[in-house]
């Protein structure tokens, strides 16, 4: 269970919130309201894509992100600039453990300077910040 110690934490630095342990899961399910979730899905599959060690599972998770994110018109397409995605379409051919590396800066950029404030003025966190102090007070009483 989330505690009240660590909703407070996120507000401290986007990097809190997204190395926490339930931080990316309801940072996902607040960027659902914004439509921009496969934001959080693509830099969490890029950490997990980074952990690879077998080369044939590189080169098929490599292309699964690929066709989920990067190219054009992809299903969950993400907002990177066009000289990182040629860079993609050009080392897509043999994949690389840092292949993804600009494009997943570039999308944690823009999470930490646009949805992430709005996260933290958003009904959905200080909804969560307050049932959460309100249990501690409750919990205290008893």
């Amino acid at each position: 269970r989330v505690s009240l110690e660590e909703v407070l934490q996120w507000s401290q630095s986007f990097e809190k919130l997204i190395t926490s342990r339930y931080g990316p899961v309801i940072y996902k399910t607040y960027l659902k309201t914004e439509h921009s979730d496969e934001n959080i899905e693509f830099w969490l599959a890029c950490e997990a894509y980074k952990k690879i060690t077998s080369q044939r599972k590189r080169n098929s998770v490599a292309r699964k992100l690929f066709t989920s994110y990067i190219q054009p018109e992809a299903p969950n397409e993400i907002n990177i600039d066009s000289p990182a995605r040629k860079a993609i379409t050009r080392n897509i051919q043999e994949p690389t453990q840092s292949c993804f590396d600009e494009a997943q800066k570039i999308i944690y950029l823009h999470m930490e300077r646009d949805s992430y404030p709005r996260f933290l003025e958003s009904q959905f966190y200080q909804q969560l910040k307050y049932s959460l102090q309100t249990n501690d007070n409750t919990s205290m009483a008893n």
